[in-house]
């Protein structure tokens, strides 16, 4: 944009200078030093004019803006950079159904981990983002893809918190657990199950020792970034008496945090004043 501006500028001069009256030296002198100037890159505008200063920084600042309407569009994703006091947050959602190695159909709301993956990479290689705030409404998804991510999630380095808002189902559950600290809606819930699979089953030992191991992936990490024994979260995946059709346990907010999954039950509010904490220890210990 800014180059467009600096071409139109120079046209109008250009012109400008056509129609004075001058002598026909001068016009070709200004006919010649207007292409070699936009070939060179050495013509610059005017800064001393505080109108054209304006017009850039709200070129500058529509740009940023489209850019940032566009990660929210795409990915769920927005930078929250307006608290100077504390740095920027990176804000993150984890919506609809883990996408693994399988394109789930277009009409599926879905997280790829694929995309996800990087842009933590990202994060943590972004000295100027201080949190990460996770905003999670999953129903769950591919065991493998929302193992990787949550694995991410608890090596980095920046600080991190989740808010379960609506639900966290199946893999969902160590994906909340995963952050530095975690918070769940009044409302949100959270359903422990065992592990299922699509496709061909072959019906042998070695299959249900495969579920079994698959199994002891989740609880393992679960219990490990959570305040909750390895026994009790197998206690609630076989539960006969919630679900009617399922095996399993529904925890409905304060019974989440009562069953040591989740840290506290709050908001959007509590979330981000607990990430700023957070933020602050993290930069004391820098």
């Amino acid at each position: 944009m800014q180059i467009i501006l600096t071409i139109i500028k120079i046209l109008e001069e250009y012109l400008m200078r056509m129609d004075s009256k001058k002598t026909d030296v001068r016009d070709n002198a200004v006919v010649n030093e207007i292409p070699n100037k936009i070939i060179s890159g050495d013509y610059t505008t005017d800064n001393s004019n505080p109108d054209n200063n304006s017009e850039s920084n709200n070129d500058s600042k529509n740009i940023q803006s489209e850019k940032s309407d566009q990660r929210i569009e795409e990915f769920g994703q927005v930078t929250l950079d307006k608290n100077k006091a504390h740095g920027k947050i990176y804000l993150m959602t984890i919506i609809g159904e883990i996408e693994g190695h399988d394109v789930l159909p277009a009409s599926s709301k879905s997280t790829k981990y694929e995309h996800v993956l990087p842009r933590l990479a990202a994060i943590e290689d972004d000295e100027d983002i201080k949190g990460v705030l996770f905003i999670m409404n999953t129903v769950g998804g591919d065991v493998s893809a929302g193992l990787a991510v949550a694995e991410m999630i608890a090596s980095m380095k920046t600080p991190t918190v989740s808010l379960v808002l609506g639900d966290s189902h199946s893999i969902g559950v160590p994906l909340a657990v995963s952050t530095d600290y975690s918070f769940i809606a009044p409302t949100a819930t959270m359903i422990i199950h065992p592990v299922r699979m699509n496709g061909m089953i072959i019906g042998a030992p070695q299959t249900f020792d495969y579920f079994k191991l698959i199994q002891d992936r989740i609880v393992t990490f679960i219990s490990s970034h959570a305040d909750i024994e390895k026994e009790m979260l197998e206690k609630m995946m076989i539960n006969t008496g919630i679900l009617t059709k399922d095996l399993g346990t529904i925890l409905v907010g304060e019974q989440a945090v009562l069953q040591g999954l989740i840290n506290e039950v709050g908001g959007i509010r509590q979330a981000l004043d607990k990430l700023n904490e957070l933020m602050e220890k993290n930069n004391d210990i820098k």
